[in-house]
């Protein structure tokens, strides 16, 4: 049953058939209401003071003032509320914590009780206000970052194939010539880096790219495999960013088969996010790939390959190539 607000009419009969001394229960079966709904209406709009009377024409007005009234700003009018907040805060707990805690510290008080996201806005408030209550906050941000849904204002990639339609074989890392790619950004305008890493021996190709642009990605990533032979070029896994948009192009150009991941899912492509992890130990956050020469990078590269890996037995990726594919792959 969805939820309706009470109209000024059943109000009307409630203020009478409460002072001709009906119970709740015989006023909620009249107006087709739940009794508690009418004891809550009651409690809510009623009067505040000793033997008052609940009748219609203040009530109904009081009710429309408050339905329009944001919860956060009625929350505030708690002193008791307001102070155990600010006193959190001061000592850097994220609101999620301090409103858990406010029902355990004050389990029978139903009073004390406010949500994260209100805490929240009385922060941003106060930051508005030239507050220093953001400052507690763990990004220390004055205003909301702008949240937004995946592929806001724009569509999937036009035909893109799902991870779901992948090969078995690739989940099991049975067979080599399996990748998965991604792209490592730098700093705004300083360039990134297209990385693809080999599932079963955890080997990385990498190139540097002036641009964000599938065009870019394409004629970068082509090049990095075009050296590989045909059975180390089976399928590539990547996500959905807009630089794999000319998919088609790189399958062209490569003999790979591109499989899309899910959104939000970037466990399923595990094995690039661990390399990529390894290789902001050389390029940090907001690094600027500017300043390195071509052969630099792969210089880093060939460290990262030549790094030995717990899962390969404390063999190196490279050593794991050159041991199955002997002098026809060379790194």
């Amino acid at each position: 049953m969805s939820h309706t607000h009470l109209t000024e009419n059943e109000r009307y009969v409630i203020s009478h058939l409460k002072v001709a001394k009906f119970s709740l229960r015989e006023i909620g079966r009249r107006l087709g209401r739940h009794h508690t709904s009418i004891m809550r209406e009651i409690a809510r709009n009623g009067p505040t003071y000793p033997d008052g009377v609940y009748w219609y024409t203040f009530t109904h007005g009081t009710a429309l003032k408050r339905r329009h009234q944001p919860r956060s700003f009625r929350r505030q009018d708690n002193a008791d509320l307001v102070a155990y907040v600010e006193e959190k805060l001061m000592l850097d707990w994220p609101p999620e914590a301090i409103a858990a805690r406010l029902k355990m510290d004050f389990p029978m008080d139903r009073a004390m009780r406010i949500s994260h996201e209100t805490i929240y806005r009385w922060i941003y408030l106060d930051a508005r206000e030239g507050g220093e209550l953001h400052k507690h906050l763990r990004r220390r941000r004055r205003n909301r970052r702008r949240q937004t849904r995946y592929c806001a204002g724009r569509r999937f990639i036009p035909g893109r194939v799902s991870i779901k339609e992948r090969p078995a074989v690739v989940g099991t890392r049975e067979r080599f010539g399996d990748w998965e790619g991604d792209t490592l950004h730098g700093a705004k305008g300083a360039g990134n880096l297209a990385t693809y890493v080999e599932r079963k021996s955890r080997f990385l190709l990498a190139a540097r790219l002036a641009d964000r642009r599938a065009a870019t990605m394409t004629d970068h990533s082509a090049r990095c495999f075009s050296p590989l032979p045909e059975i180390l070029c089976q399928t590539v896994t990547v996500d959905n960013g807009s630089e794999f948009a000319e998919f088609k192009d790189l399958e062209t150009k490569t003999g790979l088969t591109v499989y899309f991941a899910d959104p939000y899912a970037s466990w399923q492509r595990g094995t690039n996010e661990n390399t990529n992890g390894i290789l902001r130990h050389y390029f940090p956050k907001g690094f600027d790939f500017r300043t390195l020469s071509e052969e630099e990078i792969q210089q880093v590269v060939k460290q990262v390959n030549d790094r030995p890996r717990k899962c390969l037995g404390y063999r190196t990726p490279a050593e794991v190539l050159r041991a199955s594919f002997g002098g026809a792959f060379t790194t």
